[in-house]
């Protein structure tokens, strides 16, 4: 009677010891994975330093709502001059803590035509601030600065 339990024995065993591998795989992220989702939320202007535009706006704001991989983008906003806002989309791709980035954006103001913004820059993610060179064309000419975002 002894010898037919060992090979239901064998078998749970061996069976058991696949299923213990089964569940102790774990899969880890990629360190530019884990970045891309810290980018999620919203930014807010931290500092703004010399510009042709930054000198004069106020309240940047980046929200970011969509993150791929090593990829993220969402709305961004900014108000100049008192009453000239300034809205678009964003998308940067990360690589370790540096994005790489570009914005398509439209200048409004009470009683002028809109006005089309493209900026592009690389910028530099430190926990929660990102540190934005940027560049770019408006239809009043050439902007360049540097906007320093925290995350809300």
């Amino acid at each position: 009677m002894t010898r037919h339990w060992i090979p239901v024995i064998a078998a749970v065993a061996f069976l058991s010891s696949g299923c213990f591998e089964f569940f102790n795989k774990t899969s880890v992220a990629s360190p530019s994975e884990v970045s891309v989702t810290l980018l999620g939320g919203t930014w807010t202007t931290s500092s703004s330093t010399a510009g042709s535009i930054s000198a004069s706006c106020t309240n940047f704001t980046w929200a970011v709502t969509e993150q791929t991989g090593d990829s993220a983008k969402g709305n961004f906003g900014a108000t100049c001059f008192g009453d000239l806002t300034i809205t678009g989309t964003a998308a940067g791709k990360l690589s370790g803590n540096t994005l790489t980035w570009n914005a398509d954006a439209t200048m409004s103001a009470p009683g002028f035509p809109n006005c089309e913004v493209k900026l592009a820059g690389t910028a530099a993610l430190a926990g929660d601030t990102i540190s934005i060179p940027y560049s770019g064309t408006t239809c009043l000419g050439p902007v360049s600065g540097t906007e320093i975002l925290k995350k809300k």
